[in-house]
């Protein structure tokens, strides 16, 4: 069995002692109930790096790691996906965090939509967006990734279409014309998608209309209805595989 990974969010340099964060205390001490002299792994989401590390100075309420090796991570794609979101109900967003992540998503920005169906604001909204990045953490702790995604302050759907940014923008249609396999583009190298996915019931037609003035090109996934974690998912390995490095 290989050793534990978990993140701690803290500067890391090997032959230095890190105290542990609270939740990668509760996770190995708490939960998985280790204890000093066992071997864990840390990253930090910032360099792109494992660290072997050994646990110390275990108390009740408290433990140390001693950081032993640095090991240089390099999976990441070299496609750049902006997932923008529609917020769905219950664990379905939850899901679609969870898998996108390990798929290779690099940014993900909860919208506000007219279908969405959920209401958020205040001090509830910002609970559930520590709530999205912790599951999007655990995704990268599970696979491997050094590289932690940040979930974006949720915005309405008309402010994210707007913003600048120079990645090919696509969004889903059942009525499109192409595919992500067969999309026409003008760049020879596609390094950065900003990727458009509708809540529950999809987006409505104005919500459509707003897209294509903001030149999101319509792409289809097949004959078939998906629901929004399905699409999303979907449309992510549809990508990886053309332009990043699912092969």
């Amino acid at each position: 069995m290989s050793n534990p990974r978990i993140y701690q969010d803290s500067p890391l340099n090997v032959g230095e002692t890190v105290q542990l964060s609270d939740d990668a205390f509760g996770h190995l001490i708490r939960v998985l109930r280790l204890t000093e002299g066992e071997p864990v792994v840390l990253f930090n989401g910032q360099d792109l790096c494992d660290y072997q590390a050994t646990l110390v100075n275990v108390a009740k309420k408290s433990a140390q790691a001693l950081l032993i090796a640095q090991q240089k991570i390099s999976n990441e794609s070299p496609l750049k996906i902006h997932l923008g979101q529609g917020i769905s109900r219950g664990d379905r967003m939850d899901f679609t965090l969870q898998k996108s992540v390990e798929l290779g998503v690099n940014k993900i920005t909860p919208l506000f939509t007219e279908r969405c169906g959920v209401k958020l604001s205040g001090e509830r909204l910002a609970k559930k967006r520590a709530q999205w990045q912790k599951i999007v953490i655990s995704a990268c702790e599970q696979s491997g990734r050094s590289f932690v995604p940040e979930v974006m302050q949720p915005v309405m759907l008309s402010d994210w279409l707007n913003e600048q940014t120079a990645a090919l923008k696509l969004n889903l249609h059942p009525r499109a014309s192409h595919s992500i396999m067969t999309l026409a583009t003008t760049e020879k190298n596609i390094d950065k998608v900003r990727l458009l996915i509708g809540p529950e019931g999809g987006l409505t037609d104005d919500e459509i209309a707003q897209a294509n003035q903001a030149q999101f090109q319509e792409v289809l996934l097949g004959p078939r209805v998906l629901r929004t974690e399905t699409a999303a998912l979907t449309a992510i390995t549809a990508l990886q595989c053309r332009f990043g490095d699912l092969k």
